[in-house]
């Protein structure tokens, strides 16, 4: 399937997604306010760093390996089996480790020994979590972009409605609540889409761990979990810094801006997942690389470029319109964030080369030193900008991560064909 087919397919679910998002956005606007949001994002960066590390770390290395061996399903089922054991055991774990430490993990997180039961759902459903997302990597390791779209907009749906409901009925601890049971409504749907295909089966997903591909998934697990420490921890990071210097209106102003974001590049950065990373797993040549990044210069970074500068003209009516006029400060993020935005989808189609060829030396030290620089430019912008340093500092660092992508990435991959 190629770039266009698929992102046509994928706009669908993103569209939905995205319509969904932003309903969701209006609704805890206003029943959570801006502190809610803060609240809210500390608790997504915890569960991305939980699934990661009970599981999803390995998923990227399911996607490659799928699309790579598509000639060859012995192989495809003996990869699909050490995966989804890994992830059975590691889930197994982490759902332990929650129940234990719940308390501990409310009062580090949250700050408050209230919030304690919102661990105990989240070890309950944990499992749903990671096997959704692994059935999710085999779709996409597969092509079957249909199903893929499917299990994403019954995702959104069961998103839009749980979190909708229980929002409004219990503010801020109802959307918490709802962020740890929606992905295991989401999980049987996409087992069965999984379950009526014709290479699916049970057996396939369980069974003795081969060694040899153990070790092709530990590079990529490395690249995941450095990337799931990373992220949200620079995320919980910058959280807790505004908080301290600007107050938890301030913070949670930013972590709308996030959202936004986020929705609005959701086609683009979907489409780099979905059609990019099994494509590039796929080829070898260089000539042919250097080919499909031409392709996605031609066509997915000027979608994001295009994007910015509509929501950025839009901003005032966004706002409003999409959460409501107690967040009209944010507004002062809007142009840096935008800009920021373009340059990180410019970076991140060189970056998901590092992930298609296992790159996994130059993926690891270039997230660590990337993370470490959002963190000193954010101190930085702020202390000479005031609040709207924080998106500066994040279009500086998205700006030289690009450059470092365009001077390092083919020259390793030159350096390996020779």
């Amino acid at each position: 399937m190629n770039l266009i087919k698929t992102s046509i397919l994928n706009g669908i679910a993103v569209l939905i997604k995205t319509i969904s998002m932003f309903i969701l956005n209006k609704i805890l606007a206003v029943y959570v306010g801006p502190t809610g949001y803060v609240v809210i994002g500390q608790f997504q960066n915890f569960i991305q760093i939980v699934t990661t590390f009970a599981g999803n770390a390995i998923n990227t290395a399911v996607i490659k390996y799928t699309a790579e061996y598509h000639k060859d399903e012995i192989k495809q089922q003996d990869i699909w089996k050490t995966a989804g054991t890994i992830i059975l055991i590691f889930s197994c774990i982490f759902t332990f480790l929650i129940f234990i430490f719940k308390s501990h993990l409310s009062q580090y997180i949250f700050h408050s020994d209230q919030y304690d039961s919102i661990f105990v759902w989240f070890a309950v459903f944990l499992i749903f979590f990671t096997f959704n997302s692994l059935f999710i990597a085999i779709l996409n390791g597969k092509k079957e972009i249909l199903k893929m779209v499917v299990a994403n907009i019954a995702g959104s749906i069961f998103s839009l409605c749980i979190t909708s409901i229980l929002a409004i009925k219990l503010g801020s601890y109802g959307a918490l609540v709802a962020l740890t049971i929606y992905q295991s409504l989401t999980f049987f749907i996409t087992l069965f889409l999984c379950y009526k295909a014709q290479w699916f089966k049970f057996n396939y997903l369980f069974g003795k761990i081969d060694k040899v591909i153990a070790q092709k998934f530990a590079g990529f697990a490395c690249m995941a979990l450095v990337s799931a420490l990373c992220v949200p921890l620079t995320q919980m990071c910058i959280r807790i810094y505004m908080v301290r210097n600007f107050g938890l209106d301030y913070a949670g102003y930013w972590e709308a801006m996030i959202r936004l974001s986020t929705a609005y590049l959701m086609l683009v950065t979907t489409t780099l997942g979905v059609y990019y990373l099994p494509r590039l797993s796929e080829l070898f040549n260089l000539n042919e690389i250097k080919s499909e990044v031409y392709l996605g210069y031609k066509f997915i970074f000027p979608f994001a470029v295009i994007g910015g500068c509509i929501v950025y003209t839009l901003r005032d009516w966004i706002i409003v319109l999409l959460f409501s006029k107690s967040f009209l400060p944010m507004r002062d993020l809007f142009f840096w964030q935008l800009m920021g935005d373009s340059l990180k989808i410019g970076s991140w189609i060189l970056a998901y080369l590092m992930l298609s060829k296992a790159m996994t030396k130059l993926f690891i030290s270039t997230e660590i030193i990337f993370a470490l620089t959002s963190l000193l430019l954010t101190y930085l912008c702020t202390k000479a900008f005031g609040f709207e340093g924080v998106s500066i500092a994040h279009c500086i660092n998205y700006g030289i991560y690009w450059i470092v992508m365009s001077l390092f990435v083919f020259k390793y991959l030159k350096d390996k064909e020779a």
